[in-house]
């Protein structure tokens, strides 16, 4: 019987990177990835929250369609379609679902369905669809999912995620790094990645 994937969708199937040059053209920022070390971006613009916000929900729909995927991301998860059923849950509102599944669609990547939760909390659905393993890069929803869904869950490095993990979250640099670990636990030998 085939496993089941929840798969987070930004910074993960994307490259974490997106946001910076979004950011950085409308509050005239430099800021480098690498400054980005919560993942709360507020703190690093120098606008009134409210206007952040504004200016978020705004250029949510141009910043998803514009995102890069992530190196490595569409070879992996073709592959895994051989084994895996693919559902990618996401933070996005539902009103996003379109400018989401267009992306999906150029980009060409395979999916079996896509959730819009709309919040930062994923259990919920991760235990709805009854996923096997998860894939993430933000560290409250990684511990969250893992613990209270009782599942591994992969953890993409990222200089906004790195507090302390249980064993459950395992930490990963690239999709190279997750597609290994995966084709162990498949085998039911899981190796945690250092």
């Amino acid at each position: 019987m085939k496993k089941r994937f929840g798969i987070d969708i930004d910074g993960t199937v994307t490259r974490p990177d997106s946001m910076v040059p979004f950011l950085n053209k409308a509050f005239q920022l430099n800021l480098a990835y690498e400054d980005i070390t919560e993942y709360d971006l507020f703190p690093f613009v120098n606008v009134p929250k409210e206007d952040f916000i504004k200016w978020f929900i705004e250029t949510e729909p141009l910043i998803y369609a514009e995102s890069s995927l992530a190196e490595g991301a569409k070879d992996v998860l073709e592959k895994w379609t051989k084994q895996a059923d693919l559902y990618f849950i996401s933070a996005r509102s539902n009103r996003l679902f379109d400018v989401t599944k267009d992306w999906f669609t150029t980009n060409e990547v395979l999916y079996n369905h896509i959730e819009l939760v709309g919040s930062h909390d994923k259990v919920a659905a991760a235990k709805k669809f009854a996923v096997d393993l998860f894939l993430e890069d933000k560290h409250d929803n990684a511990v969250a999912i893992s613990e209270e869904c009782k599942i591994p869950v992969i953890l993409f490095n990222t200089p906004y995620n790195q507090d302390t993990v249980p064993e459950s979250v395992i930490r990963v640099n690239n999709w190279q790094e997750a597609s290994s670990w995966v084709t162990n636990w498949l085998a039911k030998k899981p190796v945690p990645i250092k």
